[in-house]
């Protein structure tokens, strides 16, 4: 297909595998195709394989940090594939990404990614329902933003969305909770979760 690199980047696991199922029998010997997708791990496996029997280099790359890691080219990338398809696609993401992390072999960016979102989501109701009690308790949004961002309540998703106006000027809260990450993927996400605790027998009641 003349193409050194193809980079598919899709809402669901289905989709990935149909789009993969039409172009990676078209792509020469060697080439790399990279998925930066959130899906499921047994198809992100089923992907890999379609393109190690056509001889194509496969890594899946989900990659964290929003539309503003995007703009300032600070992404996190979390790799999974064999060493020489990651060597090469880290080439390719170092240009748009700070951390290019390989998390082993095919599926395993992909593993990674589902729990860095479990995390992100359960730390995420966390907070909203810290303030909603702060606010019951009489704080002012800035008290309870001052304590926990820098004691043992510190995230990540604190200092940088915080769930109310005033701490944090890149919180959404500042503009009248404009979506900038649809829930409806969230959602996706820690259903993803759900489901790859299902099949390794995991408990995740959070």
């Amino acid at each position: 297909m003349g193409a050194n690199v193809v980079v598919t980047m899709l809402p669901t696991g289905k989709a990935v595998l149909g789009v993969w199922h039409e172009i990676v029998p078209a792509m020469d010997r060697d080439t790399l195709i990279i998925d930066s997708s959130t899906i499921d791990v047994e198809r992100t496996r089923r992907a890999h394989a379609l393109a190690s029997k056509h001889a194509v280099l496969s890594v899946d790359a989900p990659v964290s940090g929003g539309t503003g890691g995007a703009k300032t080219a600070t992404l996190t990338f979390m790799c999974g594939g064999a060493g020489r398809a990651f060597e090469t696609a880290k080439l390719i993401l170092e240009k748009i990404g700070k951390k290019i992390v390989h998390c082993g072999g095919a599926g395993a960016g992909q593993a990674a990614k589902i729990c860095n979102n479990m995390i992100l989501g359960i730390s995420m109701i966390a907070e909203s329902e810290a303030f909603a009690l702060a606010e019951k308790l009489g704080l002012s949004h800035q008290a309870p933003f001052d304590v926990a961002s820098t004691s043992s309540g510190q995230c990540w998703s604190l200092t940088a969305y915080c769930p109310v106006p005033g701490p944090v000027p890149t919180s959404r809260a500042n503009n009248d909770y404009k979506p900038g990450f649809a829930v409806s993927l969230l959602l996706k996400d820690l259903l993803l979760a759900n489901e790859a605790a299902f099949s390794v027998h995991a408990s995740i009641p959070l």
